[in-house]
C-alpha cells in the first residue's frame, strides 16, 4: 500500500502583508526565506538525536491547544538551541506565548507571529523519562 513518508510542505494564508510575515519568519525564526518568497527546509540541518521525526495530529474540534490563536493550525518549528532562540526573540521584542517547557522528547515553547498564529518551538531529544527535568 502507498503511504505518507513525511511532511512536504506547511502553506498557509497571511492575513495581511505575505511579504512582511515571511520577512518576520527570517528575522525572527532564522528561517531561510528565498526570493520566490517560501524556504526549503532540509533534514540534514538538523543535528537533533532523535532521529528526525515529525509529527503529525488531528486536534478535536473544541481542542484549546492553539489557543490564543483563533487559526486551524499551530505548525511546529524544529530548533537548535530552544534557550538561546528565546533570548533572541525577547530581545527583538517578540512576546512568548507559553514555555519553555521540558517533556520525554524534548523543550518546547510558544509564540505568536504578526498574523496571530501560535507557533510551536520545539528543540527535539530522543525519548528518554530524564528529559522532564532537562
Amino acid at each position: 500500500m502507498a503511504k505518507v513518508t513525511g511532511i512536504g510542505g506547511v502553506f498557509f494564508k497571511s492575513r495581511g502583508d505575505s511579504a512582511a510575515l515571511a520577512a518576520w519568519y527570517q528575522a525572527h525564526l532564522g528561517i531561510a526565506v528565498e526570493p520566490w518568497g517560501g524556504a526549503v527546509l532540509r533534514w540534514p540541518d538538523d543535528k537533533a538525536n532523535d532521529g528526525g521525526l515529525t509529527v503529525w495530529t488531528v486536534a478535536t474540534h473544541d481542542s484549546t491547544w492553539f489557543s490564543p490563536s483563533d487559526s486551524a493550525f499551530m505548525i511546529n518549528y524544529r530548533v537548535d538551541d530552544l534557550d538561546e532562540l528565546l533570548v533572541q526573540l525577547r530581545a527583538a521584542g517578540v512576546a512568548i506565548a507559553g514555555g519553555p517547557e521540558s517533556h520525554e522528547n524534548g523543550k518546547f515553547a510558544w509564540v505568536m507571529d504578526p498574523d496571530g498564529n501560535k507557533l510551536e518551538l520545539w528543540q527535539p531529544l530522543a525519548w528518554d523519562e530524564k528529559n522532564k527535568d532537562a
